[in-house]
């Protein structure tokens, strides 16, 4: 019995233990397998971690580059602001008045009734003694001052008195003396050219026809109606930059035109009274009615005028901005009437003075 019990058990242990070093085996090669694939895992994780760092710059750049938009935004954003501020100056409407062709000619003839009492003394503002001193002083007051014409025609006449001494003169001599006007070398062709075509045509005199007078060159209507109204006492509009913008501020025309504000405005008044009209409206637009900045605080015509209010209203800031005898200025015209003096007039100084 005891022999077959060490038989039995003798080989046991031998098998036991090499069965437990491979079973050992495999369980160190799976886990070296599972540390392996961990590894792996861990590595993987490691990679997407750092691709995951690396994006989020981009996106915080992305997030950084957003408010950049919207500084722009900001800084676009008030000039937007200021559009919209400069917009209702810029669209400000005159108010139309709606009236009857009958209200208007009533409304216009009482402008000129209260400026006639304004400006008892109102005068054509350019030095002359004769009609052809009259028609070339208008000629060279295209394009500049009554007043630099003024201080320039006393040499040119005393140089040369008549259309003929005119049209036999030296051009380069002429420019000399008419430099000072503006377009000196257009203007001395015109005077000699106007000169000799009142030598040639009409035995030296100026014609009192306003067919005869828009022949001559450099003479248009409005000139020719200054001729005939200041020289030859022959009724004619005047329609200068100054008239043009009035009648339109008062809303007698719409016309731009300066024939057709001449034949607008002539519709309204008796012809006796064309001449003396442009005086009116030609003062008034020169001491109060100014182009940029009226003087409608101080403006007789103000309930009348459908434009009050486009400039300076306060009464005190207004008398500042009036020129000429209103405002004790010096005049257009070195050699004014009697009546303008009496009102206050000073007359201009002559050309180079002070």
């Amino acid at each position: 019995m005891k022999t077959t019990k060490a038989a039995k058990s003798t080989p046991v242990k031998p098998v036991a233990k090499k069965a437990a070093k491979k079973n050992a085996q495999k369980a160190t090669a799976a886990s070296g397998k599972a540390t392996g694939v961990a590894k792996k895992a861990t590595a993987t994780i490691k990679k997407a971690a750092a691709a995951s760092k690396k994006a989020a710059p981009a996106k915080t750049v992305a997030k950084k580059a957003a408010p950049a938009k919207t500084a722009a935004s900001k800084k676009a954003a008030p000039a937007k602001t200021v559009a919209k501020k400069a917009a209702p100056a810029q669209a400000a409407p005159k108010k139309a008045i709606v009236e009857s062709h009958a209200a208007l000619v009533r409304r216009a003839r009482r402008i000129n009734r209260e400026l006639a009492e304004v400006y008892p003394y109102a005068h054509p503002e350019l030095d002359f003694e004769n009609p052809f001193q009259l028609v070339i002083a208008t000629v060279l007051s295209a394009q500049t001052t009554d007043l630099r014409v003024n201080q320039t025609t006393p040499g040119l006449f005393a140089k040369y008195p008549t259309p003929e001494d005119l049209a036999a003169a030296n051009p380069e001599e002429v420019e000399e003396i008419l430099r000072p006007t503006g377009f000196f070398r257009a203007k001395t062709k015109s005077v000699i050219g106007l000169s000799k075509a009142l030598a040639e045509d009409f035995g030296g005199e100026v014609p009192g026809r306003l067919e005869d007078l828009v022949k001559l060159p450099g003479v248009g209507r409005k000139t020719a109606f200054v001729v005939l109204g200041n020289a030859f006492g022959r009724p004619g509009i005047t329609v200068d930059t100054h008239f043009g913008r009035l009648v339109r501020r008062w809303q007698w025309t719409d016309e731009t035109d300066p024939d057709k504000v001449e034949a607008a405005v002539g519709a309204l008044f008796p012809k006796s009274e064309w001449t003396m009209l442009s005086h009116h409206v030609i003062f008034h637009g020169r001491r109060i009615c100014h182009a940029r900045k009226p003087a409608c605080g101080a403006c007789p015509i103000a309930p009348l005028c459908p434009a009050y209010g486009e400039g300076e209203t306060d009464p005190e800031k207004a008398r500042k901005l009036l020129k000429y005898e209103k405002g004790g200025f010096p005049g257009q015209r070195l050699n004014p009437p009697q009546s303008y003096l009496d009102a206050g007039g000073i007359p201009a100084p002559p050309l180079g003075a002070g």
